[in-house]
């Protein structure tokens, strides 16, 4: 079920217990050889599949897809909501829906830098909302497993317009790589600092980081379909009820 395409009384009429799927990206600079709309563009894809494998029991929201990318402003093209921003509106979502009965939100995110924004939003709503039934996490949380064992370069993750993030692309949205441009990039501190923070026109030349050079779609495939298969489990055991339970017997 896709909340854009239905009229308010197919909405009214739904099951409360179907999972509201809420995906979250960015419209930031992803390097001199993807679009800007790149993590919106698959967190959407990821959602639209397991949409379409659960179709009775996940109601879609439209991609948020105004992010926390302050990060990379340094870059053309790259917009930003602030922090309070970015989570009153994933906050409003779930608020404008509550009142008409529905219980169970879940957040997939397309964009590293919201990771942290989602939490404290849904920290918040179940803080206010304690019956609600709440939960967020990146599609790379699923692929990192898969994305590991594809790769090919030093690093086996999910960085930024990367190759295993070029890799989606490739498989999702071929016509917007620009081959031609594809290059390696990522300036790391020396000696390593654990935590610091930075921007990404500090830890990059032009944009990107990891070896995109590398990135073919069926990387990008075997990535995409595990993230596709983790959440739709997720998503369908949240429809279909679950449990609490005590820590297993020591041995």
């Amino acid at each position: 079920m896709i909340l854009s395409r239905m009229t308010w009384r197919e909405v009214e009429d739904l099951d409360r217990a179907c999972v509201v799927l809420i995906p979250t990206g960015a419209l930031e600079q992803h390097g001199p050889h993807l679009p800007l709309f790149t993590d919106s563009l698959i967190a959407g894809a990821v959602a639209e599949a397991v949409e379409h494998y659960l179709p009775a029991e996940v109601l879609l929201t439209p991609t948020l897809w105004l992010g926390a990318s302050a990060h990379h402003l340094a870059f053309a093209g790259t917009l930003s909501a602030s922090f309070e921003a970015f989570i009153r509106s994933l906050q409003s979502v779930i608020e404008s829906l509550e009142p008409h009965g529905f219980e169970k939100f879940f957040v997939v995110n397309g964009h590293g830098g919201n990771t942290e924004p989602n939490g404290l939003a849904l920290r918040e709503i179940k803080t206010r909302f304690p019956n609600l039934t709440v939960g967020h996490v990146g599609y790379f949380d699923y692929s990192r497993a898969v994305a590991a064992e594809v790769m090919e370069g030093p690093i086996r993750e999910i960085r930024h317009a990367c190759e295993a993030e070029t890799s989606l692309a490739l498989h999702l949205f071929p016509d917007l790589v620009r081959r031609d441009l594809l290059r390696d990039d990522g300036l790391t501190a020396n000696p390593p600092i654990a935590g610091l923070v930075a921007t990404f026109d500090e830890v990059t030349e032009e944009g990107s980081f990891g070896y995109a050079t590398l990135a073919s779609a069926e990387k990008g495939k075997a990535i995409f379909d595990a993230a596709v298969d983790g959440l739709t489990r997720d998503v369908a055991a949240l429809a279909r009820g679950f449990q609490f339970e005590g820590l297993p017997p020591r041995d």
